[in-house]
């Protein structure tokens, strides 16, 4: 089978786009570890994945992706299970209407759309560089067209809206693809954004006022399977095609321009280094990717 004896790590992967982008991979006989907000979802569905997948190699490790501390002990127990990671698909994402702050004091949505994959890749970095030619897919949107780093104010206590912390989030997702690969010549480790297109999911329903949630329903209606957005998501992991493909932003399994915002070397610099403040990490931690 095309990915037999590969290890993927994937979040988010209890629903939407990150069940299938792990069934598929499953399917192809990968050992798949997701990450599940609560050990009953964990189990329902590991269980889900094997029986559909006809793959045993599913397992799971429980995290709220809002909690730093969480990701961490994660990221130990993911390598303590298998110390090789040949793919981490950072694929969570979360919507809110409302303005809230983790327990790290950090806006919800930066928190788990951007700084979750940043510091979970320096986490696994270790089981990444194990592997002969490791992927890092970090799942963003073109929603990241619409966005801007609000750099005196990236938890938007002042002007928060769902539309303008989403946007942010997104952004900065590509602008952590790109920097990863400025900062990091010659690791064997490539790193891609992917834009899974406009798909029926439920992110959009969940944490929302009612007329975000029935805007969300209504827009929707036109997006595509949770299958069909997770395509992308699965080539990447798996086609040897991209092999060595580094520093792109893609839609349906082609790489394609990403924002003009998204290419500033100066604002990627500043979130790289405002992130590893905002996640605790040193310079010697992250001066070993």
């Amino acid at each position: 089978m095309l990915m037999q004896g590969k290890h993927m790590v994937i979040t988010g992967a209890t629903s939407g786009i990150g069940f299938e982008t792990a069934r598929a991979l499953a399917e192809m006989g990968a050992a798949v570890t997701i990450i599940s907000r609560s050990e009953s979802k964990g189990i329902e569905f590991t269980g889900k994945l094997r029986e559909q997948s006809k793959n045993q190699a599913v397992d799971f490790v429980v995290a709220d992706l809002a909690s730093q501390q969480q990701i961490s002990h994660a990221a130990e127990e993911i390598l303590k299970r298998r110390p090789v990671v040949d793919v981490l698909i950072n694929n969570a994402g979360v919507w809110y209407s409302g303005f809230g702050l983790t327990e790290d004091h950090i806006e919800r949505m930066f928190a788990v759309n951007h700084l979750s994959y940043f510091l979970l890749t320096h986490c696994l970095m270790d089981g990444l560089k194990k592997a002969a030619s490791a992927r890092v897919i970090n799942v963003s949107s073109d929603s990241h067209f619409n966005g801007k780093m609000h750099w005196d104010d990236l938890n938007l206590r002042r002007h928060y809206h769902g539309l303008r912390a989403y946007g942010q989030s997104k952004l900065a997702n590509v602008l952590f693809s790109y920097e990863f690969v400025r900062r990091n010549p010659g690791l064997s480790v490539t790193i891609n954004a992917v834009h899974p297109g406009l798909v029926k999911t439920n992110i959009g329903v969940k944490h929302t006022n009612p007329f975000h949630t029935l805007a969300w329903r209504l827009r929707r209606s036109s997006g595509v399977s949770p299958a069909k957005g997770a395509a992308t998501s699965v080539y990447l992991a798996s086609s040897p095609e991209v092999s060595g493909v580094t520093g792109k932003y893609w839609h349906d399994c082609k790489s394609k321009p990403s924002s003009k915002a998204s290419y500033s070397k100066e604002d990627a610099a500043r979130l790289w280094d405002d992130s590893k403040k905002l996640c605790g990490i040193d310079d010697y931690f992250s001066s070993r990717i």
